[in-house]
């Protein structure tokens, strides 16, 4: 298999990802977002009560 010819592959993979518009119907960015920032801030907590050696 060539460059070309696998280029030309993945190309055609990823226009028919394209048809049915990409996003699953129930993730909401919204909540994906705000579960997100939710355990960095949990994370960061966490992180800042073990380092006490200031």
């Amino acid at each position: 298999m060539s460059f070309h010819s696998t280029a030309a592959q993945l190309v055609t993979l990823a226009a028919e990802g394209q048809e049915h518009g990409g996003n699953h119907a129930s993730l909401s960015p919204y909540l994906t977002g705000g579960g997100a920032f939710v355990i960095l801030m949990l994370l960061l907590w966490v992180t800042t009560r073990f380092n006490r050696d200031r």
